[in-house]
């Protein structure tokens, strides 16, 4: 079983290039779907959430708002490093479980990990290839804006909370420039897929 980590900057993609590995034949591993569910109400993470940063961060339901909680971690590098020690770790020990379950099964061609984060809290080494995708600036804050309706200002300082990048890209064994238009990018995903997969394990949709 390969294990693939697609990550990048905000509003490249990677949830979009996780999804194409995953019409290939792959399993996903979302970090964010796993840090939602870590900040359900009552959970571990949940707690350790309002304790450090107040009642303030909650809904009338007692769900974390999330836009509340991102407007005081982004504009401060201290409770933004606060936040991620409560969640990283925790989503951490709950990838490498289902890596080393999914790896017991025996019938999984690979395993996607798709993880914002990646290079920048070192999980580099849980991986035998690192896909970064990439976009340019202009379209990541059309992308953000669309989807999400940040402001300018919201948009750059989640762009500032990550790795350059260039940086990122720097690091990648596979880069894929989802730029051009959903053909392009699938082109580049089959490319990739087809290096690191070995022919006899993928499906019959992943051939060329």
């Amino acid at each position: 079983m390969v294990v693939i980590g697609v990550t990048g900057g905000v509003g490249t993609g990677k949830s979009t290039v996780a999804k194409m590995f995953q019409r290939l034949g792959a399993v996903v591993l979302d970090a964010d779907a796993m840090a939602h569910r870590a900040m359900e109400p009552k959970r571990v993470v949940w707690r350790r959430i309002v304790k450090a940063f107040g009642e303030e961060v909650l809904n009338g339901d007692r769900t974390i708002n999330r836009r509340r909680l991102a407007a005081l971690v982004f504009r401060d590098a201290h409770r933004r490093a606060q936040l991620e020690e409560i969640v990283h770790p925790h989503v951490a020990r709950q990838m490498r479980r289902e890596v080393h379950r999914l790896r017991r099964a025996r019938r999984i061609p690979a395993v996607v990990l798709d993880v914002p984060l990646l290079v920048e809290v070192g999980a580099r080494r849980w991986v035998d290839a690192l896909v970064v995708v990439t976009a340019p600036p202009t379209i990541q804050r059309r992308r953000l804006a669309r989807a999400y309706g940040w402001s300018a200002q919201e948009t750059d300082e989640r762009m500032a909370a990550q790795l350059n990048l260039s940086a990122k890209a720097a690091l990648a064994d596979d880069v894929v420039d989802n730029s051009d238009g959903v053909d392009a990018t699938t082109t580049q995903v089959k490319r990739i897929w087809n290096k690191l997969v070995p022919p006899n394990r993928r499906s019959s949709t992943s051939r060329p």
